[in-house]
């Protein structure tokens, strides 16, 4: 995917741990157009001297095309984007992205139920935005620690959007508390939900959705991170390169991508978490054991594509498509 550089016009504190950066092209140039929901890849090897992409999401209003706003919750546990965002990138550094990429589009529906917890605010924002400008019926529920950890409050407080948004605080009274099961049990057949955040609220929305009768297909769901897996039975095993019968050991505690990569074997990849969904390899004989949080559950069962950043094999030989 093609990549051009960016400079930072503004750097803003939105909340506890919560920076925004908005972006403007280097020549001048209008930005490609994008979508709510869609996010782009921020490339950050030149401020840590080692190749690092990010993926973040757009939450400027969808149709700007002279700039993009993304923010960046600082966590410690990271694998380092986030604090190479908040320590290295302030206004006036340059940045290198991708184009915007969206696996998180609205669909046309009679309602829609935005649900965000914490910096999962970011591609809901521009949901509400975008669905704001269409006229479109919609609520925006808002979970977070406290107030001062909900980034762009004010921003919505204030804007066109104050009548659709409900903020939800874990250090409030029980009555602003988020009553999942009766915003979900009175939902009609035309709803659907779109939810991002960290992963126990994201699990929590979906559970009770799931428990309340909603489909699959009304249900959409953003992931900033894969959750921890138990590598401690890995074994190894075998890919086999379909174009040239080459075949590659992938050692326990080596993925696929490291494992061909370092046999000169390049495939294109971003967040190394199954998340993205860059490296998405098609599987012809063999049975993946899926880790990502990209595929569907329907997707994962037919077997014929996998994430090689995260996923292994539970038979003892995969060809790939490659």
């Amino acid at each position: 995917m093609s990549t051009f550089d960016v400079r930072v016009v503004r750097k803003t504190g939105e909340a506890d741990g919560i920076c925004s950066y908005e972006l403007v092209r280097l020549d001048g140039a209008p930005l490609p157009p994008f979508e709510a929901g869609a996010h782009i890849d921020v490339h950050l090897g030149v401020q840590l001297g080692e190749q690092l992409v990010r993926q973040y999401s757009l939450c400027n209003p969808p149709g700007e095309t002279h700039r993009y706003q993304i923010s960046v919750l600082r966590d410690a546990n990271s694998r380092g984007g986030s604090l190479a965002m908040h320590d290295h990138i302030d206004t006036g550094s340059t940045l290198t992205i991708s184009a915007p990429k969206n696996h998180f589009a609205l669909v046309d529906a009679q309602r829609s139920l935005l649900f965000a917890g914490g910096i999962g605010i970011t591609p809901i924002l521009a949901m509400a935005e975008a669905l704001a400008a269409r006229g479109a019926a919609f609520e925006l529920h808002y979970s977070a620690r406290s107030p001062e950890r909900a980034a762009f409050r004010e921003r919505l407080a204030a804007s066109h959007l104050a009548g659709q948004v409900h903020f939800h605080y874990d250090s409030g009274d029980a009555a602003q508390k988020l009553d999942l099961a009766a915003l979900l049990g009175a939902a009609d057949a035309g709803t659907h939900l779109y939810v991002c955040g960290p992963q126990g609220f994201i699990d929590h929305v979906l559970g009770s959705a799931k428990a309340l009768g909603w489909p699959a297909e009304r249900l959409h769901v953003e992931y900033f991170g894969a959750a921890a897996v138990d590598t401690g039975g890995d074994q190894a095993f075998e890919v086999k390169l379909a174009s040239n019968g080459r075949i590659v050991t992938v050692p326990a505690g080596t993925t696929v991508l490291k494992a061909l990569a370092a046999e000169g074997v390049e495939i294109p990849y971003s967040c190394e978490e199954g998340v993205c969904g860059t490296c998405l390899t098609r599987v012809l004989e063999g049975v993946p054991e899926h880790r990502d949080m990209y595929l569907t559950e329907e997707e994962q069962a037919a077997n014929d594509q996998f994430m090689p950043c995260c996923s292994r094999a539970k038979t003892p030989l995969l060809v790939l498509d490659l």
